[in-house]
């Protein structure tokens, strides 16, 4: 369905009075330089989106990564437009999860077509920020481009914090003096880094083709004067990027603490164990020899040999007791 669809000249928004499908009464209100239409769809239907296509004479081969989504990010250039593929990313705190979902943007010169899937993808944050810096909002459908790249990386960084927050409290647990089960959480936190670092890493190259004035946007209509912004977002990027980096090699290094200190707690059990065995074996030994009942055995008919035999073995007991003790297995 169409969200929200509006003309934009000289940094401010233009009412035209018509429907958010008109796109002829739309595109014929761009008269001079810089006026652009910014048109936001989401998950539309195949109907709707080549209605759309048709309107705006958008290539058949981006139309259809638009639709079926699922498309890693990217930017392609089709004749005098641009495509460009990103990511939108949002952390479920409770399931320590990283959900995704998608933005496509067909950038033309006088206008943008955003394309969302994923409930977690809206742009209206963007479109206001943007209209509240008519600056910005005069360099034409790039600024659009700026707006919502900016938007979407920032929410990349603030998952990032979640998620640093998530690796403390594992880390935490892991060197914490109680027995804890952190293996799970690790691999599910690994798993949803994965998930971060493909949407991250893909976009740092489409980014950087703005920010440094590739010919291939510039000739698509980039002003200089938009490529600092673009720097910008390229710098938060790669923020994220380092974060993700560090928080998978604390994961991993933390894993292995874990498995050491799961092999220590095994070790430290089998000597308690073996202590606490030897406490039962040596009276078991004891009890035994003066079990046999041969006739010549040694204080057989002695009248404390009952005594005796009680006596040797808690002085067995309390001597191993204290031995163990002494060297730490108890």
């Amino acid at each position: 369905m169409i969200v929200d669809s509006a003309l934009y000249r000289g940094g401010e928004r233009v009412d035209l009075h018509c429907p958010p499908h008109d796109y002829v009464t739309l595109r014929s209100g761009v008269q001079q330089h810089g006026d652009f239409v910014w048109l936001g769809l989401y998950q539309p239907s195949e109907r709707e989106l080549a209605e759309v296509a048709e309107a705006f004479e958008l290539h058949p081969l981006a139309v259809e990564d638009a639709f079926k989504a699922h498309q890693r990010p990217k930017l392609e250039r089709y004749d005098d437009a641009l495509f460009l593929v990103i990511k939108t990313l949002w952390y479920v705190d409770e399931d320590d999860a990283v959900e995704t979902g998608e933005v496509n943007i067909f950038l033309g010169r006088d206008y943008v077509v955003t394309v969302r899937h994923g409930r977690g993808s809206r742009l209206a944050p963007a479109r206001h920020l943007l209209e509240a810096e008519n600056d910005v909002l005069t360099q034409g459908p790039f600024s659009a481009v700026y707006a919502v790249a900016d938007f979407i990386v920032d929410g990349y960084l603030s998952v990032v914090a979640d998620l640093t927050e998530d690796v403390d409290e594992v880390e935490t647990s892991v060197f914490s003096e109680e027995r804890t089960r952190d293996s799970k959480r690790i691999y599910a936190l690994k798993r949803e880094l994965a998930e971060v670092r493909r949407a991250v890493m893909p976009l740092r190259e489409p980014v950087r083709r703005f920010a440094n004035g590739d010919p291939t946007v510039v000739q698509a209509g980039l002003d200089e004067d938009l490529q600092p912004f673009f720097r910008d977002v390229l710098d938060h990027l790669n923020a994220a990027a380092e974060s993700v980096d560090s928080l998978d090699s604390l994961l991993s290094s933390a894993f292995e603490s874990h498995l050491a200190r799961i092999s220590l707690q095994q070790n430290d059990d089998m000597r308690k164990i073996s202590a606490g065995a030897a406490l039962v074996v040596v009276p078991t030994l004891i009890a035994g020899v003066y079990g046999m009942n041969f006739h010549h055995m040694p204080e057989l008919g002695w009248r404390f040999g009952y005594l005796y035999a009680l006596l040797l073995m808690a002085a067995s007991v309390a001597g191993l007791w204290v031995f163990f003790r002494k060297s730490g297995w108890f």
